[in-house]
């Protein structure tokens, strides 16, 4: 680098007044317009690229999703179905209620297991899917023994903004022993309010 910039100083120096007016008038303005544009062309593209490669995961996912048969497969996969999604049902519609069948059965089943991360993620997952009807099941989560389980119950929650909870909501935030849960019941809370 310091070669370049010595160069660059040497060269500079051996050009007439007039070329180096040219290039400090003309040349630079010119080259940063340039640079500009290329950048604003880059962006957009860049987001279209983006925006396809979700697109064909998501295309991809959904069919191996059709074709598990196995549960902890199939809810592997429906976890990163709704995280590639972006936690949005855009796209999923056929796949909805297996999705929401799997979630439940998931955090019905393993309610009284030790598998709390997946417990608390089928619970903050089905608050993705935007059916009220996982209400009261996501209540009962509320009251899991374990924090994580707790915490994503009152995520999932938020996602619904099921404000009918508001009040068992507000307890969570006021009287739970973990920070955590208390931190996630007062972002549903205020995810309510918008």
């Amino acid at each position: 680098m310091i070669g370049f910039i010595v160069a660059g100083v040497w060269i500079w120096k051996r050009l007439s007044l007039e070329t180096q007016d040219y290039i400090v008038d003309q040349a630079v303005p010119m080259a940063a317009i340039g640079i500009v544009s290329a950048l604003l062309l880059f962006i957009p593209i860049n987001a279209l690229r983006r925006r396809r490669a979700k697109y064909k995961e998501r295309t991809r996912l959904l069919a191996l999703f059709d074709q598990a048969t196995a549960q902890e497969k199939r809810l592997d996969l429906a976890f990163a179905l709704l995280e590639n999604n972006d936690y949005r049902t855009d796209g999923l519609d056929s796949a909805v209620p297996a999705l929401k069948e799997l979630f439940e059965t998931t955090l019905q089943r393993a309610l009284g297991d030790k598998q709390h991360r997946i417990r608390g993620m089928a619970a903050s997952h089905l608050g993705a899917l935007g059916d009220q009807s996982v209400v009261p099941l996501l209540l009962k989560a509320l009251e899991d023994d374990h924090a994580y389980v707790r915490s994503c119950a009152a995520l999932g929650l938020g996602r619904l903004r099921a404000t009918e909870t508001r009040e068992r909501l507000k307890m969570v935030m006021e009287q739970d022993w973990d920070q955590t849960v208390r931190s996630r019941a007062r972002e549903a809370l205020e995810r309510m309010r918008e």
